[in-house]
C-alpha cells in the first residue's frame, strides 16, 4: 500500500522523483520540459515551488531553474555556476547558438584593454528576448542580424 503525504497540495512521491531526476542529470541546469511529464502541470509547479523552498533548485528564468550548492566562504545555498555558465548552459538547451559578445572578443583578441563590464551573449542572427539573471546579474545579449549586409 502507496501512502502519500500532502504538502501543499503536492504528493512527496511526485516530489521525491523530481529529486532523483534532477540529481541523475549532468549538467545544471533543470528546464522545467525535463521534469513536466512526471505529473499535471499544476502538480509540477507546486513541486518545483517546494524544491527550490528546500534550497534545492533556484530559478533563474521562466522555466529555467538552476541546481545550488553550500558556499564554502559563507555556507549560504548559491546556484551551481557562474551567471556565464548557466547562461550559456540554458540557452544552449533551448536551442540557441550563444558565442562571446563583441565586447569579450576585442578583449580576447587584444583590440583593447577594456575589461567587459557586464555579460554580453551574442546569438547570432537569432533575435531572444528571454530574461535570465543570477544573483542580480541579468543577461543581455546582442546578435549579428544586421550586420552581415554591412560587411560584406
Amino acid at each position: 500500500m502507496l501512502l502519500f503525504i500532502q504538502s501543499r497540495g503536492v504528493t512527496m512521491r511526485l516530489q521525491e522523483r523530481m529529486l532523483r531526476s534532477i540529481r541523475q542529470r549532468t549538467g545544471n541546469v533543470i528546464l522545467r520540459a525535463d521534469v513536466a511529464k512526471l505529473g499535471s502541470a499544476s502538480q509540477v509547479s507546486e513541486a518545483l515551488k517546494a524544491l527550490q523552498a528546500q534550497g534545492v533548485l533556484v530559478r533563474i528564468g521562466t522555466g529555467v531553474y538552476a541546481k545550488t550548492r553550500k558556499s564554502s566562504v559563507t555556507g549560504a545555498i548559491i546556484p551551481a555556476g557562474s551567471l556565464e555558465s548557466l547562461a550559456v548552459e540554458a540557452l544552449r538547451r533551448l536551442g540557441v547558438s550563444v558565442s562571446a559578445g563583441s565586447a569579450a572578443v576585442a578583449y580576447n583578441t587584444g583590440r583593447t584593454t577594456q575589461l567587459p563590464g557586464t555579460f554580453v551573449a551574442n546569438t547570432g542572427r537569432r533575435r531572444i528576448s528571454r530574461k535570465i539573471a543570477v544573483g542580480g546579474r541579468l543577461v543581455k545579449y546582442e546578435n549579428n542580424y544586421g550586420r552581415s549586409a554591412a560587411s560584406a
